[in-house]
């Protein structure tokens, strides 16, 4: 057999068994399965197969980045959530006729809270870019927010 058969024909094999091996291991399956539902949006569902995967096999580099990457990507949606709740309590505060001093007083310290909270954020090439700008506009109206009660 020549060598310009043999080769691609080595090379083709060698990816066959690879992939065969990946689907076999249940860490990989796994793993697999935890990046699917990382790019669906589902992170607590990726965070608990990556963790898995990374039980079964310490030195499985692809479970490792993916329960890292969801632990970063569900503090964002962490923080949006509680952007979103304190949003809604000051827009009541906002709703009264007058705005005491001790309504401006928690006002300033959510917003201290959630720009602090911002600060601590810290996203990666692959955390997901809408999650990254939905925290970023929260954290302006927050700043913004400080600056007109601080007055």
């Amino acid at each position: 057999m020549s060598s310009k058969v043999l080769i691609p024909l080595v090379a083709l094999s060698l990816i066959l068994i690879m992939g065969v091996y990946f689907l076999v291991n249940p860490s990989y399956e796994k793993s697999i399965r935890a990046k699917y539902y990382f790019e669906v949006g589902e992170y607590q569902e990726a965070l608990a197969l990556s963790k898995e995967a990374f039980s079964i096999d310490i030195y499985n580099r692809m479970a490792s980045t993916i329960m890292a990457q969801s632990i970063t990507s569900l503090k964002y949606v962490k923080y949006n959530e509680m952007a979103k709740k304190y949003m809604q309590d000051i827009n009541e505060i906002a709703t009264h006729e007058f705005i005491s001093d001790a309504d401006k007083a928690k006002i300033r310290i959510i917003c201290g809270i959630m720009l602090d909270s911002h600060i601590k954020l810290a996203p990666s090439v692959i955390t997901d870019a809408d999650l990254v700008k939905e925290s970023a506009e929260h954290q302006e109206k927050f700043e913004k927010l400080l600056e007109k009660v601080s007055r």
